[in-house]
């Protein structure tokens, strides 16, 4: 990234060009002086599975509608995929719905254990790491990729108990990671020391001025005791420079104060850990994340739409029952418009180093444990993805013969260079990484 290009980029952003030299130490610009392209992830789990009927376009290829659940995808159109036909052929221990949220990223079978769920055998934790991981420890392990945390992983209104139902993701067999619900809580893990700082440094200034004050007014031995102090002052400046304050690209995002961390706060939490995960990628913290909604049997009441059955109970409802329908098409086209508002923020950011946006180089994979609620189907996951960051051929409504999702995670590590030849169960793995390119 030359000068020219760099000044140019902070224009857009509003930023001056003092911040020039800071630029090169910044994580998410050094993939440019390295050559290769960023590269970004982001995997967006919501519950219970969706209606068929008004998810699938009936189209396949290019010349496809979206509909009413997808509808607020439309200005994204030629940027999406939506796949049907990949499934979750995991099979073993735990019931459909544990199966489904801690198999999915996982792609194998759950360790024997003693949580028992519905009518069939009770199982443990997921027995291998998740793709997200894996993906990230790929990353991780080289210098022009690593990031400060590596992978972030989010929830919204995820329940406060571990089990196998509320948890996706996976360090390892037997590792399950805990989604950051609190978006105030992952504000301070992420810039609560940036904030600190400048606050201190807030302090400084006044201190600065209030010393610059009294010297005038004192005498000759006093002032050079003064003196002193301001030198003082000005190394404690010097040491927050140097501790980072001015490595943030962007600024941390304002969160409204006082939001409750309850169902009825499902709304704004949604849209406040949107904010913190697009800000802290912006910010090169971080190339991997989860975004996890409730949890698989997800029980959120969603009010908002006047909607007040909860979501696991509607799920289970016969198709027959055309209430309940069209309160999941409510609630599933609601998430879809979390989704969109994640792209929007996204699309609205450029590429920091790079061209374009950040959803050019970003690919959100939204993803279900189930494909239909009420059969607890573990076919037709419905799967969409949405941006740029792998080069897949987006535009696109895809048909697969019911393939095993084993091998769409097979071809996201691809995409990001890691050429791992299986991926989870290695029977699942047969024909190899599906073609999205």
């Amino acid at each position: 990234m030359n000068i020219t290009t760099r000044r140019s980029f902070l224009r857009q952003l509003g930023l001056s060009a003092a911040a020039l030299p800071f630029l090169p130490a910044l994580p998410s610009l050094a993939q440019d002086a390295a050559g290769s392209k960023m590269q970004r992830i982001i995997f967006l789990f919501t519950p219970n599975g969706t209606v068929p009927p008004e998810f699938w376009p009936d189209q396949v290829g290019a010349d496809f509608k979206l509909k009413r659940i997808l509808a607020p995808l439309d200005p994204f159109k030629n940027r999406l995929m939506t796949l049907k036909g990949v499934c979750n052929k995991i099979r073993g221990d735990g019931d459909g719905h544990m199966r489904g949220i801690s198999c999915l990223l996982t792609a194998d079978e759950l360790l024997p254990g003693n949580i028992q769920g519905g009518s069939d055998k009770p199982a443990g934790w997921a027995r291998n790491i998740s793709i997200d991981q894996e993906i990230r420890n790929f990353l991780q392990a080289r210098k022009e990729t690593a990031t400060r945390f590596g992978s972030l992983e989010l929830g919204v209104a995820v329940p406060n108990r571990a089990d196998p139902w509320t948890r996706e993701s996976y360090a390892g067999p037997n590792q399950p990671l805990a989604p950051a619900s609190d978006p105030y809580a992952l504000f301070e893990k992420l810039y609560g020391s940036t904030k600190d700082r400048e606050n201190l440094g807030s302090v400084l200034d006044e201190v600065r001025e209030d010393l610059s004050s009294i010297a005038a007014k004192v005498d000759r031995e006093e002032r050079d005791l003064l003196d002193q102090h301001v030198t003082f002052v000005r190394d404690m400046e010097k040491d927050l420079q140097s501790s980072g304050t001015t490595n943030l690209l962007l600024p941390p995002p304002s969160l409204e104060q006082g939001v409750a961390l309850d169902n009825d706060g499902i709304p704004k939490i949604s849209t406040m850990q949107a904010d913190l995960l697009v800000n802290a990628m912006a910010n090169g913290m971080a190339r991997v994340a989860t975004l996890q909604y409730t949890n698989s049997v997800g029980q959120a009441r969603m009010r908002w739409l006047d909607i007040h059955d909860d979501h696991h109970h509607l799920s289970h409802e016969p198709d027959n029952n055309a209430d309940a329908q069209e309160k999941l098409v409510k609630i599933n086209t609601w998430l879809c418009e979390q989704l969109a508002y994640l792209a929007k923020k996204l699309e609205s950011i450029p590429e920091p180093g790079g061209q374009g946006t950040m959803l050019d180089h970003t690919t959100i994979v939204w993803t279900n444990e189930l494909g239909k609620g009420n059969s607890h189907s573990l076919d037709n996951i419905p799967f969409v993805l949405l941006g740029g960051g792998l080069g897949f051929k987006t535009g696109q409504a895809m048909q697969f013969d019911n393939v095993a999702h084993n091998r769409l995670w097979l071809s996201i590590a691809h995409a990001f260079g890691h050429h791992i030849p299986v991926f989870g169960q290695e029977k699942f793995c047969e024909g190899g990484a599906l073609a999205l390119a």
